[in-house]
């Protein structure tokens, strides 16, 4: 089976690679010809991807998997094109921005065979596939869907750095405009993924069928909007339980070991790219989604609010230094998509601070790429806010930044301990939040 993926980054790169592990001929295409040379070098483009660069060296070099930045070569004659490009949010609007999709959806079309399998799989709103892509699709190859070419919307559910492993875990859901297109989509996918047994699940693991491109559309949103109003409520909950007294981290393993309870942990910032933009991808098309707008709007809100408590118990952060500790969205990772590093540093530089940034995965030049004073650890600093939950940041101490007159821990990673004799605000931890002036302490 000859298999073209479209966009070759943290997603479509190890898909290629799957598909081509799995015996299938692959060519990959990506508009960035620095990202193709390095795959045709065998090299893995991006670190931190489990197994990639293993998968790569014996794959690249055997003939089954190459790349392109031209269509032309790559999707005549493809049994089945898989569509992996960003879609973008606009920050202001929170309306999706189809610009790279509807440039990639074009060019596929101009070259598009006759019988091949279409799968989408990067997170659409829904209707998406049936109302704007297939009609494009339609116009620009003069074929029809359903009789010429057959489309799937089948959403990508792995997260980066642990993508083979999560494409045997979770069932892969796909959703068709026919049975035909139905049947070519299943037979794809059972021909280049293995699934290993979920007793958990009510069905075996394996390629479910959703009966339609909007029921596949919603699941995917569906799962991660849940994740965003999940911490959203966490979040709301540990606010209150910070401005209260309570260890809302005690209170959320209480209430868990409920069956019926499953909350999530709160945190200074929810990032990466998909829990903060695929709800804004369902609100666009169910505006009134109110649970919805609510959770999103509160979580976008918590970096700000930790940074103005901050103010609160220090007076006035005019011309004090404030240490921001991760860029990151997340522990483990090289990526500050929709980092909570952003709103934080903002938050700070709208108080007057002079802000410096830390985070073990960027050296200093990196860091000011992105207009940021890099921190190094044992410089003086006056507040310290933890953004990323790297592993590092449990052991930082007071001992470590001189000076230091207040942290605020967003992640609750830091030790007590070692915090001894310095004002701690931990966000949803009022057993540990100290409402005193650093004076007063």
């Amino acid at each position: 089976m000859k298999t073209a993926v479209v966009a070759l980054g943290k997603i479509g790169l190890p898909l290629a690679v799957q598909f081509a592990d799995a015996g299938h001929e692959v060519v990959g295409v990506d508009v960035n010809p620095r990202q193709v040379e390095l795959i045709n070098q065998a090299t893995e483009p991006f670190p931190g991807e489990a197994q990639l660069q293993e998968k790569l060296s014996e794959l690249v070099p055997a003939g089954k998997l190459r790349a392109t930045t031209d269509y032309a070569e790559a999707i005549p004659g493809a049994d089945a094109v898989v569509i992996v490009v960003p879609l973008f949010v606009d920050d202001a609007s929170w309306e999706p921005d189809f610009a790279w999709m509807d440039a990639a959806t074009r060019s596929l079309a101009e070259h598009l065979s006759p019988g091949t399998l279409v799968s989408y799989e990067t997170t659409l709103p829904v209707g998406t596939l049936r109302g704007r892509f297939v009609p494009m699709i339609e116009e620009i190859s003069g074929l029809k869907e359903s009789k010429d070419f057959f489309a799937v919307f089948s959403p990508e559910r792995v997260l980066t750095g642990r993508v083979f492993e999560d494409l045997r875990k979770y069932p892969k859901l796909i959703g068709a405009l026919s049975e035909e297109g139905s049947r070519r989509a299943r037979e794809f996918y059972e021909s280049a993924l293995s699934f290993e047994e979920r007793p958990d699940l009510h069905q075996p693991n394996g390629v479910w069928d959703l009966g339609s491109p909007e029921a596949s559309e919603l699941a995917k949103l569906a799962e991660t909007t849940y994740r965003d109003v999940n911490i959203g409520l966490a979040n709301e909950f540990a606010l209150f339980a910070q401005d209260n007294g309570i260890d809302v981290y005690k209170v959320i393993e209480a209430s868990n070991s409920q069956p019926y309870s499953h909350i999530h942990q709160p945190g200074i910032a929810v990032g990466g790219h998909c829990i903060p933009v695929y709800p804004r991808l369902y609100l666009s098309t169910d505006p009134l989604a109110q649970t919805v707008r609510t959770a999103r709007t509160l979580n976008a809100s918590v970096p700000a609010k930790l940074v103005e408590r901050a103010a609160n118990l220090l007076g006035d952060l005019q011309g004090m230094k404030a240490v921001v500790l991760g860029a990151s969205y997340r522990a483990g990772v090289k990526e500050t998509a929709f980092s909570g590093v952003f709103p934080v540093v903002e938050a700070l530089r709208e108080h007057g601070a002079d802000v410096a940034v830390h985070d073990t995965f960027y050296d200093e030049d990196e860091l000011r790429g992105f207009g940021w004073e890099p921190y190094r650890i044992g410089e003086s600093a006056d507040l310290v806010i933890v953004q990323t939950n790297h592993p590092e940041y449990r052991e930082i101490s007071a001992a470590d930044m001189p000076g230091v007159k207040l942290i605020v821990d967003g992640r609750n990673i830091t030790t007590a301990a070692h915090w001894a004799g310095t004002p701690r605000l931990v966000l949803g931890d009022g057993s540990a939040s100290t409402h005193q002036t650093p004076d007063q302490a």
